[in-house]
């Protein structure tokens, strides 16, 4: 697979380069140290995964997250040094697949951009929680998100509720009582249905649609 990495600190650019690179089925085809020339490069290089920090100068990860997502079929891993960071939202709602911290030890840098490679989002549990609450505070459904769900069959709705809560595909088949391969179906469905780029994206939607709300459990049809 092909990789950019993105990072306004030189040591990081490197250091991620070089883990990433050592790998057999990994080709770091190129590095940019800001947001406008994190695009500029996803469009010529036409890389699978960008490993993207947050915070950098010119123009930040957001912005470049939001303007690759919409113009290339690249996946975004989101990179920065706080959990608690407040662009990760905004990373997240702009289309990237997955996030973590700086500090991950290297097996994990590499398993996460393979992950997201493979079309699957990466996001911790605590992120998850955060982002949720972050999308309550956003106040009332959007009308014209909720008239969507309509595109979805009743079960497709039912997988959407339980993607919301965080589950894995596994834990939603145990809920809804299908086989996981069955769930995986659901789920493309869905993403392909909404238009939606992955499990992140399918969070959002949900919370944003009103399908499910915080501290109700969702119902299953």
């Amino acid at each position: 697979m092909r990789v950019l990495v993105v990072d306004d600190q030189d040591l990081f650019r490197a250091g991620f380069g070089l883990i990433l690179g050592a790998q057999p089925d990994i080709t770091v085809v190129g590095e940019a140290a800001d947001g406008l020339e994190a695009i500029d490069k996803a469009i010529a290089l036409t890389p699978d995964v960008v490993v993207m920090d947050v915070r950098m100068p010119r123009l930040d990860g957001v912005a470049a997250t939001h303007r690759i997502c919409a113009e290339t079929s690249a996946k975004v891993l989101v990179l920065t040094m706080f959990d608690l960071d407040e662009y990760v939202f905004d990373a997240l709602r702009a289309g990237a697949s997955g996030f973590l911290l700086k500090d991950v030890r290297r097996e994990e840098l590499v398993d996460a951009v393979r992950v997201v490679a493979a079309g699957e989002a990466l996001l911790a549990p605590s992120v998850t929680r955060r982002l949720i609450a972050e999308l309550t505070d956003r106040g009332r459904p959007q009308p014209e998100l909720a008239r969507r769900l309509d595109e979805l069959t009743e079960r497709e709705r039912d997988t959407l509720r339980q993607l919301a809560r965080g589950l894995s595909n596994a834990e939603v088949a145990a809920v809804l009582t299908v086989s996981e391969h069955t769930v995986k179906t659901h789920v493309s469905s869905v993403l392909a249905k909404l238009g939606l780029r992955d499990r992140v994206q399918a969070v959002v939607f949900a919370y944003e649609a009103g399908l499910v709300r915080p501290g109700v459990a969702p119902e299953v049809a």
